[in-house]
C-alpha cells in the first residue's frame, strides 16, 4: 500500500481502486479512486465507468459581506433494498467462510446477520446473489470487498435468558454493517 501511495504522489500514476458508485447532487452517478481521488462518471445501467470528471478550478473572487454560497447541511442516505438473501463472508486472506443473511443493501453498504463477531475496520469478502433490481440480470453472484463499520449483538430469547441468568455465553447471531469498497461479478 505505501508503494501505491508513493507512485501516485511521486510519479503521478495510479492503479485506481474505486469506491462503490455514489450519486452526486445533480443525480448523476460517479466513482472515486480510493488512492488518488480521481472521479469518473458511472453508468448505473451498464455498471461501468465512462469518463473522467474534470473539475474547473474556482476563480479567486473578493466577496463582501455575507454573500456566501449556501450548501445543503445534510446529504440524503442511499436508497436501501430490503432483502432476504443468503450470504457467505470471511475476513480477507482467511480460509474460513461464515454463513449469513442479508437484511438490506444500498450503493454504499450492506447490513447482514452472521454468527461471527468481527472488529470494526476489518476487511472482509462477501459473496451473494446481486438482486435483479441492481444488476438487471437474474442469478448474478457478486464478490464484494468491504470494511466492517459496526457489529451489534442480535437480541434473541436465548440471549435475554442468558443475561438474566448471568451466563457468559456468546450470542449466536449478530448484526454486521459493512461499507462496500469494491465488487466484481462472478461468472
Amino acid at each position: 500500500m505505501p508503494q501505491k501511495i508513493m507512485d501516485v504522489l511521486m510519479l503521478g500514476r495510479c492503479s485506481h481502486e474505486f469506491s462503490w458508485p455514489r450519486r452526486g447532487p445533480d443525480g448523476e452517478y460517479y466513482q472515486v479512486c480510493l488512492l488518488c481521488a480521481a472521479e469518473y462518471k458511472y453508468d448505473w445501467a451498464s455498471m461501468r465507468r465512462t469518463q473522467r470528471l474534470e473539475h474547473a478550478t474556482p476563480e479567486t473572487i473578493v466577496r463582501r459581506g455575507h454573500t456566501r454560497e449556501k450548501r445543503p447541511s445534510w446529504t440524503p442516505r442511499a436508497r436501501r433494498l430490503k432483502l432476504d438473501l443468503a450470504l457467505r463472508y470471511r475476513v480477507n486472506s482467511t480460509s474460513t467462510w461464515h454463513e449469513g443473511k442479508v437484511e438490506n443493501l444500498s450503493q454504499t453498504g450492506i447490513l447482514f446477520h452472521g454468527p461471527q463477531q468481527l472488529p470494526v475496520n476489518a476487511l472482509i469478502e462477501m459473496v451473494f446473489e446481486m438482486p435483479e433490481e441492481i444488476s438487471g440480470q437474474k442469478n448474478r453472484n457478486v464478490l464484494c470487498q468491504g470494511r466492517v463499520i459496526r457489529w451489534r449483538e442480535k437480541e434473541t430469547k436465548e440471549t435475554k435468558e442468558a443475561k438474566d441468568h448471568d451466563n457468559d455465553t456468546e450470542a449466536s447471531n449478530g448484526l454486521l454493517a459493512a461499507s462496500i469498497v469494491d465488487y466484481k461479478f462472478i461468472h
